[in-house]
């Protein structure tokens, strides 16, 4: 235990070092996050006496404080549909102004017009494959990867039926990155979208959205970015990326269950939105078929401030960051305080991977799949996939769970990359996935569970 924690301080010295941008004044030490546990009351859950650990997060976290204070206020005072001449139904309406301002924001988007909301990221997928669909011709190609949760690949796959062709980009096996030499081959003046995600949800690996979204827009192609394993985990700028679509679910970033997709203006209003007839026929409303999750969407206003307070009372530490060559600031008010939560989230977690990872690596018989370099870790998100010798994934689960440790086995529905690995056939692999509100101290009850077995 003694050496783990030592082997602890001196990785997150040197995920430190690495912070430290020395040509300007953004000079920071490593935040300690774990006082935020506070806002999580579900992190107190104890089974059979144990502490509960809660590493299943990339299947969904736990949510804020704020959020369940935000949900519960909005069923006692604000629960009517919208658009009616009455106080509950006008806060209603103000509700969801108020959480897709949040949502532009946490995204810096240029409009709130540009944030569509959703059940799920699945399903908002699904509708606008379908519509971007009726745009395309036969033999007009769309371009996938292996590496991607199914939701950006089956919507996609869907449209084979009308003579798309479906071009699929494979990664380097032994680290789990995409192989970009790969993608660009097969973008090409066929291309009309590419799909890609912005971080993998089983190996963790988080990909370079940025050029293949040049790529796609120098081929004439549109870009549709899953960035659902990546928003709990660093700051997005969608503006920056250029991204014409971006979609994510607030259920994996601390929130309710909502999907949440921005689109650039042009193509909300362009796309032939699939919808009753009496609705609205302007972006974004014009996408949001039926009555939407009102109380969810209460939640995500909770959501966007606590990140945002956890950005104020981190912003010390990252004074002069997010400035352009010219110094100036590149964004200000709540959008600053939410890009900082995202940037001291990411930084906490990168020691909490560099731990897990070195820990792991001490384990007779157990198998990393992806990138396990420390010097490599701004690469990846702080999800791990694994297997240990001798035992399936669902054993191993099953072994953690009964010392109150939660982790996901199986494929998480990254059917491409578990086949790709030879893995779908025998049970997938475990899954560790960390959040900011995870400690060195839990991840030490992981490996001594896990130690066990060997």
């Amino acid at each position: 235990m003694l050496n783990r924690q030592m082997k602890a301080i001196l990785l997150y010295a040197s995920i430190a070092s690495l912070c430290i941008k020395k040509e300007s004044s953004w000079h920071m030490s490593t935040p300690d996050l774990h006082v935020y546990r506070r806002y999580f009351p579900a992190l107190q859950q104890q089974i059979n006496g144990q502490q509960a650990i809660f590493f299943d997060n990339p299947g969904g976290t736990q949510v804020a404080l704020q959020v369940i204070d935000a949900m519960a206020k909005y069923f006692r005072d604000a629960n009517a549909n919208t658009h009616g001449a009455f106080a509950t139904s006008q806060r209603t309406d103000e509700v969801i102004a108020r959480a897709r301002q949040g949502m532009a924001d946490f995204l810096h988007a240029s409009s709130a017009g540009q944030i569509v909301f959703g059940p799920n990221m699945t399903t908002l997928t699904f509708a606008f494959s379908r519509a971007i669909g009726k745009t395309l011709q036969a033999g007009d190609e769309i371009v996938v990867t292996v590496l991607d949760h199914d939701a950006n690949i089956a919507p996609w796959l869907a449209l084979e039926e009308r003579g798309i062709v479906i071009r699929t980009v494979d990664v380097h096996q032994e680290d789990i990155t995409l192989d970009m030499e790969d993608m660009r081959n097969k973008i090409n003046e066929r291309t009309k979208l590419v799909a890609v995600g912005y971080a993998s949800n089983a190996a963790g690996t988080i990909n370079d959205v940025a050029t293949v979204i040049a790529w796609a827009h120098d081929a004439g192609a549109l870009s549709w970015i899953d960035a659902v394993q990546f928003a709990p985990h660093a700051p997005i700028d969608v503006q920056q990326l250029d991204a014409d679509f971006l979609v994510c679910s607030s259920y994996k970033f601390f929130g309710p269950h909502l999907g949440i997709l921005y689109g650039k203006t042009e193509h909300l209003e362009r796309l032939p939105a699939y919808k009753v007839r009496p609705a609205s026929n302007q972006a974004p409303e014009r996408w949001e078929t039926g009555t939407q999750n009102h109380e969810g969407l209460a939640g995500l206003v909770g959501l966007i401030d606590y990140l945002a307070l956890l950005g104020r009372e981190q912003s010390e530490r990252y004074t002069g960051a997010f400035k352009n060559a010219r110094g100036a600031s590149l964004y200000s008010g709540r959008e600053r305080d939410l890009k900082i939560a995202m940037q001291a989230i990411m930084d906490y977690e990168r020691g909490l991977s560099a731990y897990l990872l070195a820990g792991l690596r001490e384990i007779a018989g157990l198998r990393v799949y992806g990138i396990t370099d420390p010097q490599q870790l701004s690469h990846r998100v702080p999800t791990v996939i694994c297997n240990l010798d001798g035992y399936s994934p669902r054993t191993v689960a099953e072994h953690l769970a009964s010392q109150a440790i939660f982790a996901w086995d199986g494929n998480y529905y990254a059917l491409g990359i578990m086949e790709r690995l030879g893995l779908e056939a025998h049970g997938g692999a475990l899954r560790l996935g960390m959040a900011h509100y995870n400690t060195v101290e839990e991840i030490d009850r992981v490996l001594t569970s896990l130690e066990q077995l060997h």
